[in-house]
């Protein structure tokens, strides 16, 4: 089922284009453009980063994605175009009458309802920060995680960075609820877009495959240059209790810039504009990790993969793949791109039949995420066709 589920994602995905010039550019170079609150506006412009290949290895394991390429070899044999229509699509944005001297701030949001609205109460506090923000119509927890509500909000990101001239230091992505959740994946995924993450009353911790530890280079920055801030109401304790695994989590995993906003007398509700401008405050006050800290941290999760790793190739060496398959999904789940590439070298070894006939074991040695990998549970984070996000 979760195969079949992989190959409707897969043929849904895809956007190209164009995204840009680098961050420093985005900051100067856009043209004078409405302000205010605009409503059903539309964007036609394409990002390289929200194209199918790109969402698929910033945002899944790397066994999934592997998974995922398999499918589409034995199916349409490549990624379709669009798995969006943008000039159909509508978002909301709002835009401060005011300019900040280096250039605006941008908050995309990701909402857990369908329709694209402005919380009230925020425009004040956006003037106030001088902070565009920007939301999608149809991107709520129904929607498609990966083939609609992560394309829909880097789409936004990078058409309001053509319109508006965006410092580059100030661009956070934020939701609330389980769009928060989406939010951090997206932190985590694209660290060279997203500063920071507001986490209203949502969030995941680290290691449990949902969401994917990305890649070395992206975690790296991640870890470096991200700040996360959780902003949950005091009665909201189901919530509450889930930003306390998600920031012990982040702990383990060497991230250290975290900032935790209760919010006296409220449940589960979207933040007021007080408490959005203090969290807006606290996603302004940067604090680089200390190199010594972050040095051992890493040491430390280096050796604990490095050991798991070695298991599975002696697993492999000693004729067990069935134990080597199981341990090689469980890295692949709590270690997800910091495995890469050797998770997937040994998930190509596995796949190599020497009883095989050569043409056989040579085709499925080709394919890393082949018949091997019918269990990859990472494909569960993502609300497939018929099936809604979880909610807690």
């Amino acid at each position: 089922m979760r195969r079949v589920r992989l190959r409707s994602i897969v043929r849904a995905l895809a956007l190209s284009a164009a995204l840009a010039a680098g961050p420093d550019v985005r900051a100067v170079a856009a043209a004078p453009a409405p302000t205010g609150l605009q409503t059903e506006v539309v964007f036609t412009e394409y990002a390289p980063e929200a194209a199918s290949a790109e969402l698929l290895r910033r945002l899944l394991s790397p066994l999934a994605a592997e998974q995922a390429k398999e499918i589409l070899a034995r199916s349409t044999g490549h990624l379709v175009e669009q798995p969006l229509d943008l000039p159909a699509e509508r978002f909301v944005l709002y835009v401060p009458a005011t300019a900040p001297p280096h250039g605006y701030g941008l908050l995309v949001f990701v909402p857990p309802w369908q329709d694209a609205r402005l919380p009230e109460g925020w425009s004040v506090v956006l003037d106030h920060y001088g902070l565009i923000y920007v939301s999608a119509r149809r991107s709520g927890n129904e929607e498609n995680v990966l083939a609609r509500r992560e394309p829909l909000a880097l789409l936004a990101a990078y058409n309001v960075m053509q319109r508006y001239a965006v410092d580059a230091q100030r661009v956070y992505v934020g939701g609330f609820s389980g769009g928060a959740r989406i939010a951090l994946r997206l932190a985590l995924g694209y660290p060279d877009v997203f500063r920071g993450a507001l986490l209203n009353a949502g969030s995941d911790p680290l290691g449990n495959g949902v969401p994917a530890v990305p890649r070395m280079d992206l975690f790296r920055r991640f870890q470096e240059s991200t700040r996360l801030v959780y902003l949950t109401g005091e009665y909201d304790v189901a919530h509450l209790a889930a930003d306390a695994d998600s920031r012990e989590s982040m702990r383990k995993w060497c991230v250290f810039d975290v900032d935790t906003e209760v919010v006296h007398g409220t449940g589960h509700e979207v933040a007021s504009a007080r408490a959005l401008s203090l969290a807006l405050q606290q996603l302004s006050t940067h604090t680089s990790p200390n190199p010594s800290q972050l040095a051992a941290c890493r040491s430390q999760l280096d050796k604990a993969l490095s050991a798991q790793l070695d298991e599975a190739d002696a697993l492999i060496r000693r004729g067990r793949p069935a134990d080597a398959q199981k341990l090689l999904l469980e890295i692949d789940r709590r270690f997800g791109g910091l495995a890469a590439p050797r998770s997937i070298e040994l998930q190509m070894a596995l796949n190599c039949d020497p009883s095989l006939p050569e043409d056989r074991m040579r085709a499925r040695c080709e394919h890393a995420g082949g018949p091997a990998l019918p269990q990859v549970s990472l494909l569960a984070q993502d609300r497939l066709p018929g099936q809604r996000l979880p909610r807690r």
